[in-house]
């Protein structure tokens, strides 16, 4: 099931296209600032806008997380036993996934022309594959309540005020943060990059952020 390897199908769009830069040597966002725009600041603020999506990418994931438990999040086995209809799910079906296309795209930013195609298209195509396959083991499980949420909750484009009335659900803000804390290396590598433009602070941060991320995962199931 495309669910259980969602991490790795993921992983696999950045090394593919980051890889491509050993063909396409251009960077997608200095071609696009240059055939826009002569000013010198435009390439710096076009990754400090790179910077923001990944940041604001962890903060989306984050408040999702919150309200679920991390072990479920990225668990390799999709979850039915419940519906979550709390925090963001109030207002749009699938946070997280907006997180990880945000991610993509942010991250994409640093890519080559090609490379950029494959991690923001890959993006696309991984995230709609798992949410028509999430949905219809939902509404095979929970029948008519999740059909109701589908009609009062949009899928990726949220709404601008909750569809939902508030659940008497607390939010469990350290579990959430422990469990996205490869988002929130990658959104630091992408903050010193924006500022720095030294392309070493990703390199470390991504090979760092989702190796801490394995072994961060691996206690929370150890300690549930």
């Amino acid at each position: 099931m495309i669910f259980r390897y969602r991490f790795w199908l993921f992983s696999a769009t950045f090394l593919i296209g980051f890889g491509l830069s050993t063909v396409d040597h251009t960077n997608v966002t200095v071609s696009l600032v240059r055939w826009l725009s002569d000013n010198p600041f435009a390439i710096r603020a076009a990754f400090a806008f790179a910077a923001l999506l990944v940041v604001l990418a962890a903060l989306i994931r984050t408040w999702a997380a919150a309200y679920l438990q991390s072990s479920v999040v990225h668990d390799g086995q999709l979850h039915t036993d419940a519906l979550v209809a709390s925090g963001p799910y109030r207002y749009v079906r699938n946070p997280l996934y907006i997180g990880a296309l945000l991610l993509s795209l942010g991250m994409g930013m640093l890519a080559s022309r090609t490379g950029a195609i494959v991690i923001m298209g890959g993006a696309v195509a991984i995230t709609l594959a798992l949410i028509d396959a999430e949905e219809r083991h939902l509404t095979a499980a929970q029948g008519e309540s999740y059909a109701a949420y589908r009609r009062s909750v949009p899928r990726l484009v949220p709404s601008l005020t909750p569809r939902l009335p508030a659940a008497n659900l607390a939010p469990r803000w350290g579990q959430a943060f422990a469990g996205e804390g490869m988002f929130w290396g990658l959104a630091l590598g992408m903050i010193l990059f924006a500022v720095t433009l030294q392309p070493a602070w990703i390199i470390a941060l991504g090979i760092g952020a989702p190796l801490t991320h394995l072994l961060v995962m691996r206690a929370l199931k150890a300690r549930a």
